[in-house]
């Protein structure tokens, strides 16, 4: 499936970022020499996406600044200034500035390395894997063990067959959301105009036997506090990319 559409949810407030954070938003933070958010529209870019709705909210004005120096895809603005919108709320907010082909929805501040090895990209894998008609939303997973900086947390246990269901202790084949969705703009045509968390979807579709996941190769990252950015950079060193694309 080509899709030339995407929403980066970035306008979090990093907290757990802090000191950093006091003076810039977290998707600006540098890691190995390169803001976190590039790594993300880097990875888009790269899969045929064409334009990319950002929200913003934090620091607004920096990520403006540096959104408009991003030359690899058209990149529009949603202002959450007024008001944070929570990931679900962000994102409906967001798809309306699209039009309703599928579009990728990624989290500004997770990212993977290594993809470039496999035969497809996992961006690529995932717009192939997502089949509408009985699919809500396709999420990229990965084995807890392909991850850094992530707490240990398992969100989902995968099906043989794709299905996805909220992990409990000793489900088989536990793996983490990766922060990457395929989905169809149609899917929040319901969905309320104020804040609210997107794991009320993830939650409906999983109930309906709706919710898939396929598995990414590569290796995952999220940097979470100041002590994960070194780690973050060791592992990219390890993989032998230093901000030069995900």
């Amino acid at each position: 499936m080509k899709i030339t559409n995407a929403m980066v949810l970035a306008a979090g407030l990093g907290t757990r970022m802090r000191p950093i954070t006091n003076r810039m938003p977290k998707p600006l933070v540098p890691i190995a020499g390169k803001p976190m958010i590039d790594y993300v529209l880097d990875t888009l870019a790269e899969a045929g996406v064409e334009r990319a709705v950002v929200n913003v909210h934090h620091f607004a004005e920096q990520m403006e600044a540096h959104l408009a120096g991003y030359r690899g895809l058209e990149i529009l603005i949603s202002d959450e200034r007024a008001q944070l919108m929570n990931s679900g709320g962000g994102l409906v907010k967001g798809l309306k500035l699209l039009d309703r082909t599928p579009a990728f929805v990624m989290n500004a501040d997770l990212f993977w390395i290594g993809d470039d090895r496999a035969e497809k990209s996992n961006l690529a894998l995932l717009g192939d894997f997502f089949e509408p008609a009985h699919m809500d939303m396709a999420l990229l997973c990965v084995p807890l063990e392909r991850t850094t900086g992530h707490n240990g947390k398992k969100d989902f246990s995968l099906g043989a067959d794709g299905r996805l269901k909220r992990y409990e202790d000793g489900d088989p084949n536990p793996v983490v959301y990766a922060g990457a969705i395929t989905l169809m703009p149609e899917l929040f045509d319901d969905a309320p105009d104020d804040a609210f968390n997107l794991n009320i979807y993830f939650d409906r579709a999983i109930a309906s036997g709706r919710l898939y996941g396929v598995v990414m190769t590569g290796q995952w990252l999220t940097v979470g506090t100041p002590e994960a950015i070194g780690e973050a950079e060791e592992t990219i060193r390890r993989f032998g990319h230093s901000g030069d694309g995900a």
